[in-house]
């Protein structure tokens, strides 16, 4: 695991944007193709859009995404699957194939469905975020670490939905769902690189406990200490707790 610290979360998305890329690049030399995972919210505004400026044969990637509320229509400003039309796929050359998580469907149905689907195409590069609590996708603490399946239904946890309302996907609290569709954590660590990107202060005691913590479920994405080529892109306001300082990208 690398960590790298940026002065801001703009050159943290640039870093880890590029970092993506290479990667995805890497891939398609290798493989002739790239399987993605791409994350939304306010985390990765930065790193999505440094994504977009970079030069990838975009015809030869398929990708997939963490997770998605369940019963939240589409049109929804907090709707996961608009935020990516909206801000990735609507700029982008069409992709070999996307595999979006409809949350309006029946999710047991959808969850296999998708399940069968990533088993099929096994992930290059996995972007993704930590929440305020620690989860990694919807995996609030405290996280399955066990489950084979690809992806799962999640009960989201009060400070969860909080965060979700605070950066103001939603008016109030009880308009927050209580359950999604995530990707499971052991599905996450499949990938072969993660590129985890966390910017702001009110993130820095989930960075601390990911990073300086022992693996445990009670802190989900602590997992990736265990993964072989993951890299926490942090700025200076995430990385304030830390004990030991990282070097800049």
């Amino acid at each position: 695991m690398k960590i790298t610290i940026a002065k801001s979360p703009a050159e943290l998305g640039k870093a880890a944007g590029a970092r993506a890329a290479v990667l995805i690049r890497q891939a398609i030399t290798d493989h002739g193709k790239a399987n993605v995972i791409l994350a939304t919210g306010t985390s990765q505004f930065e790193t999505l859009n440094q994504l977009l400026h970079e030069d990838l044969d975009w015809g030869k990637v398929t990708m997939f995404h963490l997770d998605e509320y369940i019963g939240l229509p589409l049109a929804h400003p907090a709707s996961f699957r608009k935020y990516l039309q909206e801000r990735f796929l609507a700029k982008v050359p069409s992709l070999q194939a996307v595999h979006l998580i409809d949350g309006e469907v029946d999710a047991e149905a959808e969850c296999e469905r998708l399940g069968v689907l990533i088993r099929e195409h096994p992930i290059d590069v996995a972007l993704v975020g930590v929440g305020e609590n620690g989860h990694l996708a919807f995996n609030d603490p405290p996280a399955d670490f066990d489950t084979e399946r690809p992806y799962l239904i999640v009960t989201l946890d009060e400070p969860c939905r909080r965060q979700q309302m605070n950066e103001g996907w939603f008016a109030s609290l009880e308009e927050v769902p209580t359950q999604a569709i995530s990707m499971s954590v052991k599905q996450i660590m499949k990938s072969a690189h993660i590129i985890c990107s966390v910017p702001d202060a009110r993130k820095a005691q989930a960075v601390k406990n990911s990073l300086e913590q022992a693996v445990s479920n009670q802190f989900p994405a602590s997992i990736l200490q265990q993964h072989p080529s993951c890299t926490f892109f942090l700025d200076e306001s995430s990385a304030q707790l830390l004990s030991q300082k990282a070097s800049t990208p």
